[in-house]
């Protein structure tokens, strides 16, 4: 493995070095800018050591992050990490916002719960995290950590069990929304696409709930309808 990162490390940096010598004959413009900043992006990444921070992870996606996710089946995922906030009871996406950079879990809540406000014109009484939030530092809104057990009562109890509900949400994204892989470019076709995907999962609920509905009514017309047709005199043998 070391032996075949060598060669393509040496692979590219010949190209990148004729690529420096040639670069007198492309004419300026957005062309030559374009092989100037990607110059940049290959040097950082012909340079950048195992332990270094804030590293390249793709050369056309260089916003990319490496996010841990402390799985046996998946330890890391290589995108953008995303905030997601559901109603605890309809799970209706109400905010949902990507975070370049990694942020901590904590230091992105006050966004997520602004985002929320702004969405819905409410202010938030209370909010259920997951573990991953402490330390969040948000006073204007009530916090509840899963798996806290000092001062609940059977009420907040319920409510934190419910806070699971929201993975099945993000799943159904991720395959029915194609949220794994988005094809927008940069950090702000990350933010418009995460906004979209919120949008496409509520109104696949809505049709969900339409549909329902929809079965309840024709049903009911049938039974209506069969109930008040006369039945035929039937002859009985005795």
């Amino acid at each position: 493995m070391r032996k075949a990162l060598r060669t393509l490390k040496g692979y590219t940096g010949r190209v990148m070095r004729d690529l420096r010598r040639q670069l007198d004959n492309v004419p300026a413009g957005p062309l030559r800018e374009r092989v100037l900043d990607m110059l940049v992006l290959t040097s950082r990444l012909l340079r950048q050591q195992p332990k270094d921070k804030g590293k390249i992870f793709s050369l056309h996606e260089p916003e990319v992050d490496c996010i841990s996710k402390g799985k046996a089946r998946m330890r890391y995922e290589f995108g953008t990490k995303v905030s997601v906030a559901a109603t605890i009871d309809e799970g209706f996406i109400v905010g949902m916002r990507a975070l370049p950079g990694n942020p901590y879990d904590g230091h992105t809540l006050a966004e997520a719960l602004e985002q929320v406000e702004v969405l819905t014109d409410r202010r938030l009484n209370l909010a259920v995290v997951d573990p991953g939030y402490r330390g969040h530092a948000v006073e204007t809104t009530r916090v509840l950590i899963s798996g806290t057990r000092k001062g609940m009562t059977p009420t907040l109890i319920k409510l934190l069990r419910r806070r699971s509900a929201i993975e099945p949400e993000i799943g159904h994204m991720k395959t029915d929304g194609r949220l794994t892989r988005r094809p927008l470019k940069g950090t702000t076709g990350d933010a418009l696409f995460a906004v979209l995907c919120a949008c496409g999962h509520n109104i696949r609920k809505f049709l969900a709930h339409l549909r329902a509905l929809l079965a309840l009514l024709i049903g009911a017309l049938l039974s209506a309808f069969t109930a008040g047709r006369p039945h035929g005199n039937r002859a009985v043998a005795a």
